[in-house]
């Protein structure tokens, strides 16, 4: 089996297109040190029938600049197929030809998004781009139609009822769809942590329309100022969003947990839960932290955030005892104006209620992992796998620079040397710039 990649040369690429599926003819085979090359015979399957890109005009005709600069050729547009569009317009072109190796190909303008100095217009291009849809087919709004908006008798049949648990959701301020709550009790010197997630596949049956369209989009996709949902609102804001003080049904991972974050006991069930508050990461940081008003608002449930954030450092420690790996990255909230344009950038704070919420979904995440891989059931994992030599060998001359060195055993290098370079570039000038190269692991 051919394990490299073949090299095509730009004259070889006959009228293939990047991501199309192609069939290659080896024109020379592989030799040390040098990959084998070979010519397109032909298409076998066209990946772009439309293209998103910025309309050049010229005199007579135009042409069309990809947006996607793996799509090296632009694309020419006669004057009777440009729908009026003019210098600088984003539009939606459809390919009529191809083209080949020695010609561009050719197209019509089949929309034109808007001008690129208009705010708005560069989110929209993405949504063209990627042939996101805010609109579902009708078959799925009509099954959409017959899910109900309060959950049944008949719903709760079987399940687990947790609802007498005093339950929280915590989530960003904005947040519309919640996915996610938590329940903790202590023992003695156990405590007992529920993670509890709205169950979606209750409503959304196996090979049904609301099933395909959600596989076809893949996830909601959020974008600067719209999320383009995987499921209608009416299921995600509605029956599959754990808003308070309303009984949903859930997935449920319960996990009694010892002083040390060890897992004793789990069960991983199907419930019926009830949240009782509705908390926001800055809320629950400020009753950590001790604000007066708060505490005094949410007195009941001041000793379960005190607990949450106690068990979140006994699993944080133990995490970091194995060699776990904190990549603190500093993600990105975009602030916009009315008009839509971008006027700030602000990183995202990282606090202990944040990671509380981390800390207990990597705890429910391992647990059932480690569950199925015992059942031997089939699985899908996320897997880091090793970084590979070459990249390790490029971080270490890289590192060395900064007078920062890793330590390499037998060949293989373990999680906890990445983990203590992390703890020694914490907090340095030169932290983001070697976080940033460094082998995701």
């Amino acid at each position: 089996g051919m394990d490299e990649d073949i090299f095509i040369g730009e004259d070889d690429t006959e009228d293939a297109m990047h991501g199309d599926t192609v069939a290659v003819k080896l024109v020379r085979e592989q030799m040390p040190g040098k990959r084998p090359e070979g010519r397109v015979l032909r298409v076998l399957h066209r990946e772009n029938d439309t293209i998103v890109g910025t309309y050049e005009k010229s005199r007579n005709f135009g042409f069309v600049v990809p947006d996607n600069n793996k799509l090296s050729k632009d694309i020419f547009i006669s004057k009777e197929n440009s729908m009026g569009a003019v210098d600088g317009h984003k539009v939606v072109v459809q390919i009529t030809d191809f083209g080949s190796s020695k010609k561009n190909p050719e197209g019509k303008v089949i929309e034109i998004i808007g001008h690129i100095n208009d705010p708005g217009t560069d989110i929209l291009s993405v949504v063209k781009a990627y042939k996101l849809s805010a609109d579902f087919p009708e078959d799925v709004m009509s099954e959409v139609k017959g899910i109900p908006e309060s959950i049944s008798g008949a719903d709760m049949a079987g399940r687990k009822d947790l609802r007498h648990l005093p339950t929280v959701t915590i989530d960003g301020e904005d947040a519309k769809d919640l996915d996610d709550a938590i329940t903790l009790s202590r023992t003695d010197d156990h405590y007992v942590l529920g993670v509890h997630i709205a169950d979606v596949s209750h409503y959304v049956k196996e090979g049904s329309p609301l099933d395909r369209e959600a596989l076809k989009r893949g996830t909601s996709v959020y974008l600067t100022d719209r999320v383009i949902p995987m499921l209608p609102h009416r299921l995600s804001n509605g029956i599959c969003s754990l808003n308070a003080g309303t009984d949903r049904l859930a997935l449920s991972c319960i996990m009694e947990i010892d002083q040390k974050g060890k897992i004793l006991n789990h069960e991983i069930a199907e419930t019926v839960i009830r949240v009782d508050r509705r908390m926001s990461y800055n809320g629950v940081q400020k009753i950590l932290d001790g604000d007066k008003e708060l505490l005094a608002e949410y007195a009941d449930y001041v000793p379960l955030f005190q607990d949450m954030k106690k068990l979140s450092d006994i699993l944080r420690k133990k995490r970091s005892s194995r060699g776990g790996i904190d990549f603190d990255f500093p993600e990105s909230k975009i602030f916009l104006d009315d008009a839509g344009r971008a006027v700030d950038v602000q990183p995202y704070e990282r606090t202990p209620a944040t990671k509380i919420i981390e800390d207990f979904m990597l705890a429910a995440n391992e647990t059932i992992a480690e569950d199925f891989f015992w059942q031997e059931i089939p699985f899908l994992y996320l897997t880091h796998e090793t970084p590979d030599d070459e990249r390790i060998h490029k971080l270490t001359v890289f590192i060395k620079n900064f007078g920062y060195y890793l330590k390499n055993g037998s060949g293989e290098i373990h999680p906890k040397e990445f983990q203590k370079l992390l703890g020694k570039i914490e907090g340095t000038p030169e932290e983001a710039c070697l976080l940033y190269t460094s082998p995701s692991p």
